[in-house]
C-alpha cells in the first residue's frame, strides 16, 4: 500500500495545479515526495546501506526544491540549488557501490542531448545562463553515472535507478522549456508526472534488486 499512496497524492497535486486556489498543491505536492521518502526509509533494503541513505538524503533535498518551487518566483534559484544538491548526492550514491563509471556511450549520448537542449534554451536564459548550465551539467552527470552503474552492475535495481534518472532529465527538460522557451498547456501534468515517476523509481531502487 505504501508504494501506491504517492500515486494517489500525485494525482491530487497535479489536479490542484489546474484549480483557482492552490490548496491541493500546497498539501499534496510535498506530501507525495514525503511518501516516496517514507517508502525508501521503511521498505525492505536490498541495496547497500550507504546507497540507501544517500538516496534518502537526495530525496530530502528534492523535497526542499519542491517547497521552494511552490513559493513566489523569487525562490526559484533556491529551488534550483536544492535540486542541484539532490543530484550531487544521487551522483555519490550511484558511484558508492561500484566506483566512477566512464560509460563512454552514455557520456556521448547525454553530452549531445545537453548541447542541443542548451542551444534551444539559450535565447531565453538571459541572467539565468550560468545557473542553468551548471544545473544541466549536474543532472546529466547524474544520469550518466546512473546508466553507467547499470552497465557495470546489470540488475533490476540499477535499471530502476537509471530509468528514474532519465525521467528526471525529461521532467526538468520540460520544466526548462516551459519556463525559458515556450509555455505549453500540459506543462504541469508532464513535468510533475515524469518527476514523481523518476523519484519513485530511484527510491524503489533501494528496495528492489
Amino acid at each position: 500500500m505504501t508504494i501506491l499512496l504517492p500515486l494517489v497524492t500525485a494525482v491530487l497535486a497535479i489536479g490542484g495545479e489546474y484549480q483557482p486556489k492552490r490548496t491541493l498543491v500546497y498539501i499534496f505536492k510535498p506530501l507525495t515526495t514525503l511518501l516516496i521518502i517514507w517508502m525508501a526509509l521503511t521498505g525492505p533494503t536490498a541495496a547497500p546501506l550507504l546507497y540507501k541513505w544517500l538516496i534518502i538524503i537526495g530525496l530530502v533535498f528534492c523535497l526542499g526544491g519542491d517547497i521552494f518551487l511552490m513559493l513566489p518566483a523569487k525562490y526559484f534559484i533556491a529551488g534550483l540549488v536544492s535540486f542541484l544538491i539532490g543530484h550531487l548526492v544521487y551522483i555519490v550514491a550511484f558511484v558508492s557501490d561500484s566506483g566512477f563509471h566512464p560509460a563512454p556511450i552514455w557520456l556521448i549520448l547525454l553530452a549531445a542531448y545537453g548541447f542541443i537542449f542548451y542551444r534551444i534554451l539559450a535565447p531565453g536564459l538571459a541572467k539565468m545562463r550560468v545557473p542553468v548550465i551548471a544545473y544541466i551539467l549536474t543532472i546529466l552527470t547524474m544520469a550518466w553515472q546512473a546508466w553507467g552503474r547499470w552497465s557495470a552492475l546489470p540488475a533490476a535495481g540499477t535499471l530502476l535507478a537509471a530509468v528514474g534518472a532519465a525521467l528526471f532529465v525529461a521532467s526538468d527538460s520540460f520544466l526548462a522549456y516551459d519556463r525559458f522557451r515556450q509555455k505549453f498547456a500540459m506543462a504541469r501534468v508532464v513535468v510533475l508526472s515524469t518527476y514523481w515517476a523518476a523519484q519513485w523509481l530511484i527510491a524503489y531502487s533501494v528496495i528492489y534488486s
